[in-house]
């Protein structure tokens, strides 16, 4: 009913830039909170940021003054990534809460996620 397709990774140097997209389509009566996820070799998945429907912006302490979440409509998220660090490389994930014409309640739905790899 509801898809979520991500875009933008790949592989960068240390010290570089690269901005992911997701946008969502499908049966939707409304997008509320958007975000991205992270995993890591070995690690838990984990928030990197997320953002209202209203705007308002929420980051994680490894992110803070690197990266920057945005949206540009209802159901389009970005996440600009400046300086990334080598510890930054994982399997980036984004993340909607929707609610749908057919059930008008809200469930999150995932993307398939993006491999980002920062190394030289």
């Amino acid at each position: 009913q509801v898809q979520l397709v991500e875009s933008g990774g790949g592989l960068v140097q240390p010290g570089g830039s690269l901005r992911l997209s997701c946008g969502a389509s499908g049966s939707i009566f409304r997008v509320n909170a958007m975000g991205w996820y992270r995993q890591g070799p070995g690690n838990q998945r984990e928030l990197v940021a997320s953002i209202s429907s209203g705007g308002s912006t929420n980051y994680a302490d490894f992110v803070k003054g690197r990266f920057t979440i945005s949206r540009d409509n209802t159901v389009t998220v970005y996440l600009q990534m400046n300086s990334l660090k080598p510890e930054d490389t994982a399997v980036y994930y984004c993340k909607a809460n929707v609610a749908t014409w057919s059930s008008g309640i809200e469930s999150a739905y995932w993307g398939q996620g993006t491999q980002v790899t920062v190394s030289s």
